[in-house]
């Protein structure tokens, strides 16, 4: 199983009585591919992980493969209280995933001994491959991902806290501590902003959650960096990435509500968000057309 390309992050769509619409999602999934995925990504933090039961999580996971077929790995998101994180785990192994995201513990924070045990237990709950997801409560120590790194499961870091010297810390200690295939991600919002510093690091594997609504932007992008056309990926970085940056900084909640709204922009009703995350407002999804239009435009769309 190995990642590549663009990784998609899709939405997860919901009608208008606010229950799960899996026909919507497999469309979602299925076009996502067929535009060019090289993974997908399903109900972790762009598909609303934290406000889904397990008889969503079980469901949106079920489609996802089922929309997939096979044609590029699906990972299912897993994180929260431990025995949550555990049973979306066995469900995710259950329904066909490839493996797991797993994302923060529920808000208390441990020390990296804890962490370590948390991210075993999960693993062995489920069984799949597991990609370790730094951010909000779960800050490792370089020490603590060697040692995770040693444990058959765990097959990948993605950070989403944007230190780059503890990344090269940890970066540094696993490959020294190991010689199996681990993989890093940049797992920061809207990620593609960040792709230049963090390729400098030799991680170039990042989130694309401009994919789920635009893969025409996201697709150039990722052509544009990987193949040295500066040009281009300044031009989309000033034009396109910035001020949706810059959008998504006005409301908490926004790098997930907005890419849902551009989904919905761009002819596919997905739906709103479930609380605690808001719709945007009349004044900001006018604005996020008119950005959706100029990265278009860029992209030569």
């Amino acid at each position: 199983m190995r990642l590549d390309g663009v990784l998609f992050f899709p939405v997860t769509p919901f009608g208008d009585d606010g229950a799960l619409a899996e026909p919507v999602l497999a469309r979602h999934v299925a076009e996502g591919v067929a535009a060019g995925a090289g993974g997908v990504f399903t109900a972790c933090g762009t598909g609303e992980f934290n406000a889904l039961d397990l008889d969503d999580y079980t469901r949106v996971v079920a489609t996802s493969v089922t929309a997939t077929a096979g044609r590029v790995p699906v990972f299912g998101g897993a994180g929260g209280p431990l025995p949550s994180a555990k049973a979306v785990a066995r469900a995710a192994a259950a329904q066909g995933a490839d493996g797991l995201l797993l994302m923060p513990p529920y808000l208390v924070s441990g020390p990296p001994s804890g962490l370590v045990r948390y991210v075993r237990e999960v693993a062995e709950a489920g069984g799949l491959p597991v990609i370790i997801y730094q951010r909000g409560t779960a800050r490792f120590t370089p020490e603590a991902v060697a040692e995770l790194a040693q444990l058959p499961e765990v097959v990948g870091f993605k950070d989403g806290l944007g230190d780059f010297d503890l990344l090269q810390r940890i970066i540094l200690t696993v490959r020294r501590s190991t010689d199996k295939e681990f993989t890093f991600f940049n797992g920061l919002p809207t990620a593609e902003l960040t792709v230049p510093a963090y390729r400098g690091l030799g991680v170039s594997l990042y989130s694309s959650a401009v994919f789920a609504f635009a893969p025409e932007i996201a697709l150039a992008f990722y052509k544009a960096v990987t193949g040295g056309d500066e040009v281009l990926v300044q031009r989309l970085l000033t034009g396109f990435y910035l001020p949706l940056v810059e959008l998504r900084d006005l409301v908490p909640g926004y790098a997930v509500s907005l890419v849902k709204a551009g989904v919905r922009l761009r002819g596919l009703d997905v739906g709103g968000v479930r609380a605690p995350l808001i719709d945007p407002a009349p004044e900001h999804l006018a604005s996020l057309e008119r950005i959706i239009a100029t990265g278009l435009a860029i992209a030569g769309a």
